[in-house]
This record gives C-alpha cells, structure tokens and sequence, in this order.
C-alpha cells in the first residue's frame, strides 16, 4: 500500500495509471485500485484520474485477453464444438455490450477477457470496449472521491 500511496504523491496521473496496470494485469492477485482511484479523486483533477485509471486498466485487462487466446489450444478439440456455439452467440447478441457491463462495475470482468480471447473476439474491439466501460467506473469513482470526501468531512468536521 505504501508503495501505491507513493506512486501518486511522487507521479500523480502517471503513478494512478501505473496502479490501475498493474491492479488489472494482475489475475490472481488483486490489489484495490478502486481505493486509490476514489481517494485521488479528492485530491486532483477527478476527469484526469478517472482518464489516467481507465488506460492503465484497459491495458492491464489485456493480460485475460491474452491468456484466453492460449485457452483454445488447452481445451482441444472435445469442447470446441460448444466454444464455437458460444462463440455465434456471444457476438450475435452483444458482446461488446457486455464487456463494456462487466468493465463499469465490480463484475468479474477477468473472466469475460479470458472468454473473448478463447473465442478470438476482435481485439480492437475488445480492448474499446474494456476501455469505454473503465473509463466509466474509474470517472465514478473519482467523482466520488471528488464529492464524496467534502460531503463527509462537511458532515463528521463541521467547521465552527
């Protein structure tokens, strides 16, 4: 945490953006990038915050994206059949849309990254995708750090 802590006092935006990578490009291991988002938010720009957050976890997503396109050769040729009927669906009834849900809220957005790397799901569009629905989540949760930190410390400090 300390090391987070110091990255956005020495790098402001950049150490946001480096927090948010490497919050998403890790699968087993999360770390609470939310936190650092939202408490950033108070503290600088929150439109700068949530930008910076949104492009350093769209770009960490890309790590289930990648480790899906190895998925398709570990499943072989027994669940290719369902992979390819998923596949129709997942495209045919808005699979963007989807990644865009699972990227703006707390839904496990590694998992659907994984899925459309297994399907080969255009990359482009998957990664604006991802980008779209970050960006929504992390402006969010900056503006709610941004509101959010006046509004309780108005309410638990009042001046006098």
């Amino acid at each position: 945490m300390e090391f987070f802590q110091y990255l956005i006092s020495a790098y402001g935006y950049l150490g946001i953006f480096l927090i948010s990578l490497i919050s998403y490009a890790s699968i087993i291991f999360p770390i609470p990038s939310s936190i650092f988002v939202f408490g950033s938010g108070a503290v600088l720009d929150p439109l700068l915050v949530g930008i910076s957050a949104a492009l350093g976890s769209a770009i960490g997503e890309v790590s289930g994206y990648v480790l899906g396109l190895g998925g398709r050769k570990v499943i072989g040729k027994k669940w290719k059949k369902t992979i390819d009927s998923t596949e129709k669906l997942f495209q045919k009834y808005g699979g963007f849309l989807i990644i865009i849900l699972f990227g703006a809220t707390p839904l496990p957005d590694d998992i659907v990254g994984i899925f459309a790397g297994t399907v080969r799901y255009p990359f482009k569009k998957y990664f604006v995708a991802t980008l779209i629905g970050k960006l929504i989540l992390n402006l969010v949760l900056a503006y709610s750090g941004f509101y959010g930190i006046r509004w309780i410390l108005d309410v638990f400090a009042p001046s006098t």
